[in-house]
């Protein structure tokens, strides 16, 4: 009996950095490098709301550090992202900023001094050979999209959109080969009176077309701003907050997630700095060919320096036993919240990029790189 490979279809969703949420996200980032310029060894925890009439920074700290919250949260608002006047629905020149300050528990501050774990917990890091990045396709489709969207505005190719978007991509698979893309969805903020028409031609010929052309054919389904008018703005009527999107953030939904977030945290908390080193260790698991896709799972215990588990998932396509692959990481690799930190040099400002487009895939950011190939290729011989 011949076996067909199964067809599937996967989706993600990305957003541009206008989106509030990850406006948000932005501004506690933003907070967080400027407490680690000062001060290397801050311990920082940022949150951020947005209301139509205020941006509220709650956050907790134990730093020699002065930080001026209104000119950072003013500066992306308005500079970065460019919700810049009331004509946008939002003015980050003007809108007021109030900041409320925590010290962190003296609890939890001996721990994390100690280079202990701050909090219990278990990360995941994934890597999967489908895209060159070792991204999960669709994701990275959908943040390339949504990068294209914030590029055509910036840039004034399409001068008539606002900073808020969204774009989604389905993928359809055969097995684990992708063939095509199913559907996109790109949703974009606009001027009032732009024609329907015209912006979803333009968002075809200079969003869609530039970034997955190859990928779509004539029963591709495209929708642009599916509701057709997308003016106003949604925090007119709403709140918005920091660590909402921490799907966008990973892996669109094709890899576990714990509920811990990213943005905002300094890397001795094991939420950010262990997602971190799981993605490390399983892109360089994929890049030296041990498995076509791997996913990691760390856990932690509050005041435990090393994991309690360490766990590999190849989804079936292993090259090698997958104990093998736990005992090179545990031969290898120091998994402390101190090792990690020195690992991959996290306590430099960094983070404000990694608060759009994902945390992962650029390769500028350590976690990035394929410098531990030779460890793992190894075991092949």
């Amino acid at each position: 009996m011949i076996q067909t490979k199964m067809v599937k279809i996967l989706t993600s969703e990305s957003v541009t950095s206008g989106h509030p949420d990850k406006m948000a996200d932005q501004i506690s980032d933003a907070v967080l490098d400027e407490a680690l310029r000062q001060d290397p060894n801050a311990r920082v925890a940022c949150e951020v709301m947005l209301t139509a009439k205020k941006v509220i920074i709650a956050w907790e700290i134990k730093a020699n550090a002065k930080i001026d919250f209104e000119e950072i949260a003013r500066d992306i608002i308005a500079n970065k992202v460019g919700f810049d006047s009331l004509e946008k629905f939002y003015d980050g020149n003007t809108i007021p900023v109030e900041v409320l300050i925590v010290e962190q528990s003296p609890d939890i501050s001996q721990g994390v001094d100690a280079w202990w774990a701050g909090d219990q917990g278990l990360m995941f890091g994934y890597a999967t050979n489908e895209t060159m990045e070792l991204m999960p396709f669709p994701i990275f489709y959908a943040h390339l999209l949504a990068k294209q969207l914030e590029k055509v505005r910036k840039e004034g190719i399409l001068p008539y959109l606002y900073p808020d978007g969204k774009t989604q991509v389905s993928v359809q698979y055969e097995g684990d080969k992708v063939v095509r893309i199913d559907s996109v969805v790109v949703s974009t903020q606009h001027q009032e009176d732009i024609d329907y028409k015209q912006l979803k031609e333009d968002i075809l010929e200079f969003v869609i077309q530039p970034v997955i052309g190859e990928w779509i054919d004539q029963n591709t389904k495209i929708f642009v701003n599916p509701t057709w008018k997308f003016h106003i703005w949604w925090p007119a009527a709403d709140t918005w907050l920091t660590w909402r999107k921490i799907i966008v953030d990973t892996y669109g939904g094709l890899a576990r997630h714990w509920w811990g977030a990213f943005s905002g945290k300094d890397p001795t908390k094991v939420d950010r700095s262990a997602a971190y080193m799981a993605r490390y260790l399983a892109k360089n698991i994929v890049a030296a060919w041990l498995a076509d896709k791997a996913e990691i799972q760390l856990s932690y215990a509050i005041w435990v320096a090393q994991p309690l588990s360490i766990y590999v998932d190849t989804f079936g396509t292993w090259k090698v036993d997958t104990d093998k692959i736990i005992n090179a990481i545990r031969e290898n690799f120091d998994l402390s919240p101190a090792g990690i930190i020195k690992k991959l040099d996290l306590t430099k400002p960094q983070y404000l990029p990694t608060a759009t487009y994902g945390h992962f895939w650029n390769p500028d950011y350590s976690w990035e790189r394929l410098e531990d190939m030779e460890v793992f290729k190894e075991l092949l011989i």
